[in-house]
């Protein structure tokens, strides 16, 4: 076991020291509280296609971290001849994954965080013809990147401390300081007296999305056992898009029974279980008893994909 944590937790900290993704966090947060700043003359659904914009931001976001942070700490490792170094000791190659996993899931779990938080401030920011844009909640979040990236310049200028993870760490924490005075300590006038409030149902859309990106990891994990970063991408891009149109293209014909859709049907996640947006444009509450049947969906599923990670390390020479 303790192998196990040493593994997740050195994963982890790699992984958030890599530039990229403070990159993929800052830029997609940024992109999503920007998103709700443009007027759309969408006829009094400008909410809505906010709300649906930087929930596919979130998503996508998630997928690229997922395909370049396991490329990164396994392709990588094992081209570098790292994952034969550790492997060489006491440890188990289901133990080398499962903490691989681990430390991956808790880096995308910090990025989705994060932008969340911009995708709930987006969901109050959003305004319609009648309206304008709240540029203090966008000077105030946009102040908040910014001073996250001082903060991180001086602690390694003056502490010779790493750039990246305290930057990282500062994004996190400033970020949700903005998120909580804006919310909760500033109000944002609306027309015909109305106040803009933050959309909690897309916290349980947040959640829903956190379920597919681990999905998407878990993915992306078995991939990078055999291959390198594009092949990577193109498999979870595949990945990703069949499983969109799995409904379309072999859910009816699996239920007729039709031998060449049941497999494809049950091999792909469907993500369409995951993807409340329509639930949230058409003001329907997300249950949370959904939302722990879905997270029954994801560990299923999951551990198939793990198991199927093992087995193709099991078999992978490492020079």
């Amino acid at each position: 076991m303790r192998q196990y944590w040493t593994i997740a937790s050195n994963t982890f900290m790699e992984l958030i020291r890599q530039p990229v993704f403070l990159l993929l966090m800052t830029a997609s947060g940024a992109f999503c509280v920007f998103l709700a700043a443009v007027p759309y003359f969408g006829f009094g659904d400008d909410p809505k296609m906010v709300k649906d914009m930087v929930l596919a931001v979130l998503l996508l976001s998630g997928l690229l971290g997922a395909v370049l942070s396991a490329s990164a700490s396994v392709a990588h490792e094992v081209r570098s001849g790292t994952a034969l170094a550790v492997l060489s000791k006491p440890v188990g190659r289901w133990t080398f994954i499962l903490g691989k996993y681990s430390g991956l899931i808790a880096a995308l779990t910090v990025l989705t965080y994060s932008n969340l938080l911009a995708c709930l401030l987006a969901g109050r920011m959003a305004y319609d013809a009648y309206n304008e844009a709240d540029l203090l909640s966008v000077g105030v979040y946009f102040g908040a990147l910014a001073l996250a990236y001082v903060v991180a310049g001086l602690s390694n200028f003056f502490l010779q401390r790493v750039f990246v993870a305290d930057a990282v760490l500062a994004v996190v924490v400033l970020a949700t300081l903005a998120f909580v005075y804006l919310a909760f300590f500033t109000e944002l006038e609306r027309a015909f007296g109305e106040k803009a409030q933050v959309d909690w149902q897309m916290l349980r859309a947040g959640v829903l999305l956190l379920f597919a990106i681990w999905v998407l990891a878990g993915v992306a994990l078995a991939a990078s056992t055999r291959l390198e970063l594009i092949p990577t991408l193109a498999v979870c891009s595949a990945v990703f898009l069949l499983g969109l149109m799995s409904d379309y293209l072999f859910g009816a014909r699996a239920e007729a029974g039709v031998w060449w859709a049941v497999v494809p049907y049950a091999v792909l996640p469907n993500w369409q279980l995951f993807w409340m947006s329509d639930a949230i444009s058409m003001g329907k509450e997300i249950p949370w008893g959904y939302v722990l049947r879905a997270a029954g969906y994801m560990a299923g599923y999951l551990g198939a994909v793990l198991a199927v990670a093992v087995l193709l390390f099991q078999e992978r020479e490492l020079h």
